[in-house]
């Protein structure tokens, strides 16, 4: 494993983070059942292959994912860096409208009071005296950013939480956010097949000298081989709502895999460890997020460090995505 400081904190951490989005369960990950036991066994391997760094947030299966990590890391704790999220809440009239979904009313609420409630929440539901990153998981515009960072610098004072990073935001909005304190990380949607908010966030991101945490990269499974392109799934289901799960994209998809269906050979590895290399080669501060649900994703997904790509290669891959990228992704 390799490890990597989250910006200009002194958080150390692997450079490949485990997504707990999945553990959740609920309508968005309709073939998941949340198992404290199954995730206890999850950590086990993480921290076999040298992952210590974990993510999650409130709003994955409402308080599921939380409550199952606090269980399986008691006893723990201290070996790994706990990432979960504030300002999307369900508690009824605290915010803006999000969505609705699994008989709750999600709400987005960056005020002072909503942020300090939603870190006392998640220090309940995962049994622990401090979370390491708090990340805005929207950045929300109808609060002031100097209330949402004073909030959040008061609850580093405090010995509750330690950094601060952003999420589903724009590159104005790390500008605006560190006028008023350290952001050590930006956690955005980027992948191979959806690469420009990525590319437009890079440049200040070094200017802040800012890690970016990738999540998406492998597209909810798109990326993991042209197997998956014949899968169907419940609606509702996260995989359902992307663009590769409609016939046109779909087909694109398909020639895309055709067109460098001799690399995985060539480099020994799984369509999914190919691209994840791809994805640290973008950027120099890269933090790989991947969603873990079965052992086998974590042993294969921790390979990605050992493989070197060409600049021929990186090239290669990088054409043959663009006739099935897309702009924008609403998850």
């Amino acid at each position: 494993m390799k490890y990597q400081k989250l910006g200009s904190s002194d958080i150390e951490v692997s450079k490949i983070a485990f997504g707990a989005w999945g553990l959740g369960g609920g309508s968005v990950w309709a073939d998941m059942s949340p198992d404290v036991r199954s995730a206890s066994h999850l950590l086990d391997i993480a921290e076999e292959t040298g992952i210590n760094y974990i993510d999650t947030a409130p709003v994955y299966g409402t308080g599921a994912s939380e409550e199952i990590l606090g269980k399986a890391l008691q006893g723990r704790r201290d070996r790994f860096i706990l990432q979960t999220k504030c300002s999307l809440n369900w508690r009824q009239g605290d915010g803006n409208f999000h969505y609705e979904r699994d008989g709750y009313t999600v709400n987005n609420c960056t005020s002072a009071a909503a942020v300090r409630k939603d870190v006392e929440e998640s220090l309940l539901r995962m049994n622990t005296d401090y979370i390491d990153v708090i990340i805005v998981h929207y950045v929300c515009p109808s609060w002031p950013v100097s209330e949402t960072m004073a909030s959040l610098n008061e609850l580093i004072k405090e010995g509750k939480i330690r950094a601060v990073g952003l999420s589903n935001s724009q590159p104005a909005d790390l500008d605006e956010y560190a006028k008023y304190g350290n952001i050590a990380l930006v956690q955005e949607q980027y992948s191979l097949i959806a690469p420009l908010h990525g590319q437009a966030y890079f440049d200040t991101c070094r200017k802040h000298g800012t890690t970016f945490q990738v999540y998406g990269a492998l597209e909810e499974g798109f990326l993991t081989g042209p197997e998956q392109l014949a899968r169907s799934f419940k609606k509702g289901d996260i995989r359902a709502r992307l663009p590769w799960y409609e016939k046109d994209h779909k087909e694109k998809l398909k020639t895309f895999y055709e067109t460098l269906s001799d690399l995985p050979a060539k480099y020994n590895c799984s369509w999914a460890v190919l691209f994840e290399a791809w994805t640290m080669t973008q950027y120099d501060d890269m933090n790989l997020l991947i969603g873990f649900r079965r052992e086998e994703t974590i042993r294969d997904t921790v390979k990605c460090l050992d493989i070197q790509l060409t600049p021929e290669d990186i090239d290669r891959i990088t054409a043959a995505a663009e006739p099935a990228s897309v702009e924008t992704i609403d998850k």
